[in-house]
Formats: structure tokens, sequence, C-alpha cells
């Protein structure tokens, strides 16, 4: 019996979250993007695949930096 592949995600409205899948893709995806669709404007996180030896794979939401952020 193989054991199922786990990834968390990290940060953003996917924080906690826990996909299992029966085995390990062939090729995991480096970047998953998630679209909140909510009556407004759309808004786009994207998760970056990293790997902790405490917890194995997992998504980690990307930091973009803002101009503003850089001036302070």
């Amino acid at each position: 019996m193989s054991q199922p592949y786990v990834v968390r995600y990290v940060g953003g409205p996917l924080d906690g979250r826990v996909d299992s899948l029966p085995s390990t893709p062939d090729a995991p995806k480096q970047t998953v993007t998630y679209v909140h669709l909510h009556g407004g404007p759309k808004i786009v996180h994207v998760y970056e695949l990293s790997y902790t030896v405490e917890y194995g794979c997992e998504y980690r939401l990307r930091v973009v930096e803002t101009e503003e952020a850089e001036e302070a």
C-alpha cells in the first residue's frame, strides 16, 4: 500500500487547508493560483511549492512587495 501525498497550504485564504492525493504526482505543480470572486474585483493569490522537514510539501503564499512597502 502506498502512502498518500499530502500538501498543506500556508497563508492567505487557503491557510490550514490540507489536500491529500492517493499517490505522489509525477510532476507536482510549482505554483497554485487561487482566484477569489466575491461580487467585487477578483483577488488572485499565488502559492509556491516548498518543502519542510516537519510537514513535507506545502504551498506557501507568495508575498508581493508593493512600492509603498519598499519606500518605508
